[in-house]
């Protein structure tokens, strides 16, 4: 089943690949890998998920949040591509640095981060496995939830 079978089957759609938050690119390309910026919960160019996971966003909505992210992690490859329909080329999600704005005391960043992991898993099957590392920090870029930064690895062209 191809990719963009699997969305539809999900009943997902990509959205707009978000512009960069700053003075960089989204996607750099290196021989085979790709090296996607640091992506947002970002939905219809608004901040959909803000503010401390434990605090303001139970474990569920911060797992939303990391989802809503891995989406816009997917339109980025997409956008880099050409097209869902040449996602193909992906070979797979090699590492994600899953970063969660947190209230003190707050240890579940791992299970946040989930989301995002089984979003992977259900659009990209065997493509999605990944290292993944988990980080917690008090205040993240534009008051975001969770910020994903993620290492791919292309089939050659």
């Amino acid at each position: 089943m191809s990719i963009e079978e699997r969305l539809a089957e999900l009943g997902l759609t990509l959205p707009e690949a978000p512009q960069p938050l700053g003075s960089y690119t989204a996607v750099s390309e290196a021989g085979n890998l790709l090296f996607i910026s640091g992506q947002v919960p970002l939905v219809n160019g608004k901040m959909a998920f803000t503010g401390q996971v434990g605090r303001d966003l139970g474990i569920e909505e911060g797992r939303a949040a990391a989802r809503a992210t891995a989406l816009n992690v997917l339109a980025q490859i997409s956008r880099h591509l050409g097209g869902v329909d040449r996602m193909e080329r992906l070979e797979r999600i090699v590492r994600v640095e899953g970063h969660v704005s947190s209230a003190d005391g707050f240890y579940d960043q791992p299970a946040v981060l989930d989301g995002a992991s089984e979003l992977f898993a259900q659009v990209l099957g065997d493509k999605a496995g990944h290292a993944r590392s988990a980080f917690s920090y008090t205040q993240l870029p534009a008051n975001a939830a969770v910020a994903l930064v993620v290492i791919a690895s292309l089939r050659p062209a």
